[in-house]
Order: structure tokens, then sequence, then C-alpha cells
């Protein structure tokens, strides 16, 4: 985690050629699958428009810190904070904020999935920092944290992308909020938003033992290194948070009834340990195979949510329902409007992966740079000034 030291403002001389020239500041944290493949998108955008539009000055991880304010190397940068030795502390105080200076587009990429990092987004937006964000702990967790990003937004005049929380870059959160911009009123959401969970319920046909799936699916990376992080249906939660907020209720975290896949009994035991004692998910979860198959039904992790109820948990969904279809780790999400009443609109596609969700954090650094840009000059064609 980095320091509170590290968001200061900063206190340097800057090259005001930069800051006016169109060109967007970026800072990278995170070195994890999607923050390599960040750094990976970079490189081959080197040399083209968008290569030239997002410069690379600051980069990140728990051990290392690089900054370099004619940009960094993409790859040399991959290489540097992969490798770093876990004892290694580069996070000097104030390093991001001096990197990205206190003029012209400055946006962090955050690949983190760190809930320190993400509590300190409403700081960074209040400072003028554009954020854009894989990580579901900011608009996800706490209703009070989600409602301070919205008021820093709204005052500071700065974007906050979050286009790669759900769905990978799925078109649903740019969906749901371009209907209610056009005066459309959400009524129900549900989905498939579990791109792991959606994997081993696809699979599991009663021919395996379901924990048997859940280490195929750890093993190939489909679920976190300590599975009950998918199990726990935790994610899944913090998803329908960010996609009924962004209808426009307020929904607490609290208000989501959630069905966990772990036992009281696994959720406490260390990892080293979890292996052999996996089993014990077997008997409940074939339980509810046999009954869904007597009713002619296939079993689906699905959130749901309308006003006034919300849900996360395992339904038997019937071949007719908007849910059934698509297979392996895709999502599938339903959303019923005054538009869309008698037939919900359905978006579906790969909903996790490093590249498609490193693609949609890009995208939104793109499309905050281009609105800021949009914004920034006067009638008489003079750079608007926030300082």
């Amino acid at each position: 985690m980095l320091a509170a030291a590290d968001f200061a403002p900063p206190f340097v001389r800057e090259d005001a050629g930069l800051a006016d020239s169109g060109i967007a500041r970026v800072a990278l944290l995170g070195s994890g699958t999607v923050g390599q493949a960040v750094l990976d998108r970079l490189h081959c955008w080197r040399g083209t428009d968008r290569g030239a539009a997002l410069r690379l000055v600051y980069a990140a991880n728990t051990r290392l810190a690089l900054r370099d304010s004619a940009g960094l190397d993409p790859l040399l940068t991959k290489s540097r904070l992969v490798d770093a030795p876990s004892a290694a502390s580069g996070c000097e105080s104030g390093a991001l904020a001096r990197a990205l200076g206190s003029r012209g587009v400055r946006i962090l990429v955050d690949a983190s999935a760190d809930g320190g990092v993400a509590t300190r987004h409403p700081e960074l937006l209040r400072a003028g920092i554009h954020v854009a964000t894989a990580c579901k702990l900011a608009t996800g967790t706490s209703l009070a944290l989600w409602e301070e990003i919205g008021a820093a937004c709204a005052d500071s005049g700065v974007g906050f992308g979050d286009r790669a929380t759900v769905g990978a870059g799925l078109p649903l959160l740019r969906s749901i909020r371009e209907l209610c911009a056009g005066g459309d009123r959400i009524h129900a959401i549900a989905g498939i938003m579990s791109g792991s969970l959606a994997w081993l319920f696809d699979r599991f046909d009663g021919t395996r033992p379901f924990s048997a799936l859940v280490r195929e699916a750890r093993n190939a990376g489909f679920t976190e290194p300590d599975p009950r992080e998918d199990l726990s249906g935790e994610d899944v939660r913090r998803k329908i948070l960010i996609l009924a907020r962004a209808a426009g209720f307020a929904l607490a975290s609290e208000e989501v009834k959630v069905q966990s896949l772990v036992p009281p009994e696994l959720a406490t035991l260390p990892l080293c340990q979890l292996d052999e004692a996996l089993s014990r998910i077997d008997a409940p979860i074939s339980a509810m195979l046999s009954r869904a198959r007597e009713q002619g039904r296939a079993l689906r992790f699905v959130a749901r949510f309308a006003p006034g109820r919300a849900s996360v948990g395992v339904e038997a969904i019937g071949a007719g329902d908007p849910l059934a279809g698509g297979g392996g780790t895709d999502n599938r999400v339903a959303i019923w409007s005054d538009r869309y009443a008698n037939q919900p609109l359905v978006i579906q596609g790969p909903g996790a992966g490093p590249q498609v969700t490193a693609a949609a954090l890009l995208d939104d650094a793109l499309g905050l740079r281009a609105a800021a840009l949009a914004r920034s000059w006067n009638g008489s064609g003079f750079p608007l000034s926030r300082e």
C-alpha cells in the first residue's frame, strides 16, 4: 500500500509547455496482470496518436516507484516493477503528485486493487487529477465513499473512469448511464457477473466434484489464488452495487443479501489447509444441481437488483431466462427499464481478463483526456486554469 504522503500536493516547478500541450501525464499504480497489460498496451501504442496523447511519467507497486518527466519506457518499466525485490520500497514521499504536477491533464490509472488507494480517490480528484480505475473498492463498497467521489468530481470538474470495474469494459455502465441521461428509468438489473463463477457453473454437470472444478479454475488463473474470494460472492456484491448506483440508486452494501458458497468452517481456515478441506462444499452444491435438474433448469451464480431488494447467490434458471445462454467465463447482464420493459436489454461478452481490463482502463484515460481538453478552452481561445 502506498503511504498518504505519496498523494501530497506538489511543490515543484514543472514544464509549462507540456502542461499546455494537450499531452496527458499518466501515473500507473499496480504491476499485477492488469498493470502489466496496461504497460504492454502503452508499448504497442508508441508512435501512434494514442500513444502520443498519454505520457507515462510515474509507475509504482508496493516495492518500487519509477518516475521520468520525459516519459517512462513501458516495457522497461514492466520489467523493473515485476522484478523488484520484495524488500524494496521505492514509494518516496509525494512522488506520484510531484510526477503529475499541478497543471494540464493529469490522470491516475489505478490497477492496484488497493483499498488504501481507493479511499484516496476523492483527495486526488479534488486536486484536479482524473482517475481511471479497475478497483471495485472505490465505488462498490462504502456508500459514503461513492458519494464522496461523486462530490469531488462535481466540485473539481474532473472525471472518474470506472468502466473496468464491472464486466472488464463491457458497455454496461455506459449503457445504464446513457439510458438514464436520456430520461429512461431503470426498473431492474440481473446478471452473471463473475467470470470465474460463470465458468464453474457452466462446467458443473455432476460428473466431477465441484471442488475439483474449483481447483482446476484456480490453477488456470480463473479464480484468485484463494478461491474463497470468488466463492464468497463479495466480488459480485460490489459489481451489483456499482451498477445500481450508476442507475441512480443509493444502494448500501448491507442491503445486498449474499449467499456465500463458503461454509463457515472453511472461511477461517489458513490458505495452506484449504485444498484438503475444499470437498466440504461438494454435497450442498450437488444437492442444488439435483433439484435444478428435476425442474429442467441449470445452476448459475446470479446478482439481482430492483428497488427495495438486491441479492447475490445461486439460482436455478430455465432455458427462457434472459440470463440463459453464453458459456465459459462470459458475463451476461439484463437491464429492464421504461424503454426495455417487456424484453430486457441484454449485454454479453468476456467479463474478465487482463487484456480487456487494461483496454478499458486506457479507453477511460483517453476519454478523460479528450473531455478535459474539450472543456479547457474558453470563448477567447485561452486555456482555462484550475489553479
